[in-house]
Order: structure tokens, then sequence, then C-alpha cells
């Protein structure tokens, strides 16, 4: 299980490889990257906070949740802080499993929760001005199914 909390950006297909071919136990890998969008059509940037020690130890208890409930061979997630511009990689995340559907799940679980719980901090700048970003009612709906 590895968890990463950095500032700068990753390289998806060398994380996606190192993580598969470490992989010999599981029948399959599922891997999930998300990118910063623009659905405003005029975000400059989103600057994402996190409080360092707090962050891991929360996205570690969730990476070991998924890892029992699924029976999880592993797990990455990799998410960024700082100052971001759309189409820049915000985080990713992989699984491995013995059976896809495990796998699947899992991914998708991590991602949900990602999404609406982990501790971080978004702020939206457009030619407007910055505003956080709000908890959404259908990212809460999609972790609280879990």
């Amino acid at each position: 299980m590895r968890v990463v909390v950095q500032e700068d950006p990753f390289d998806l297909g060398e994380e996606t490889n190192r993580f598969a071919t470490a992989q010999s136990a599981s029948g399959a890998v599922v891997t999930f990257s998300g990118i910063v969008r623009d659905v405003s059509a005029g975000l400059k940037a989103m600057h994402i906070e996190h409080y360092p020690g707090m962050t891991e130890r929360a996205l570690m208890e969730i990476a070991r949740t998924a890892i029992d409930r699924w029976s999880l061979e592993d797990v990455l997630a990799i998410h960024r802080y700082g100052t971001l511009k759309p189409g820049e990689q915000i985080m990713m995340v992989a699984t491995a499993a013995r059976h896809r559907k495990d796998a699947f799940e899992a991914a998708e679980y991590l991602m949900d929760y990602l999404k609406s719980r982990a501790p971080f901090w978004k702020r939206e700048q457009s030619g407007s001005g910055e505003e956080w970003v709000a908890s959404r009612a259908e990212d809460e709906a999609a972790l609280n199914r879990w």
C-alpha cells in the first residue's frame, strides 16, 4: 500500500507500470486519474490545501478499509496539492485484486472518498475572483452508497 500527497506532478504511465508489474498474485489492476476540469469555462487555477500528517493518516485509513473490504492485494493513491491549472492531473488511484469486480469497486470507493471526504480544501480562481469549492450532494450520495 502506498499513499502519497505531493505538490509536484506525477507520471501516470510510470506510476501505473510500477504498480501493475508488482502485482504477481492479482488478476486485475484498475487505475483512475482525476484531472482538473474547467466546469465554468473560466477557471484559471485551483488551489488545494491540506494539513500534512493529518491528510496522509486519513488516506492510509481509507486505503486499509478498502484492502480489508475487497481483499485487495495492493492500493496506490496519489493526490496533489498546491496550484493546479485546468488539464493537470490532480490524483490517481490504483487497486489490485484477484478478481476484477473487487478491483473496480474498491477503486470507485476510493475515488468517491477522495472526492467528498478526504481532508483537502479547494479554492477556484477565475476571472471573477476566488471561491471555495463546496461539497456537492451528488458526491456525498455516491460515497453513502458504500
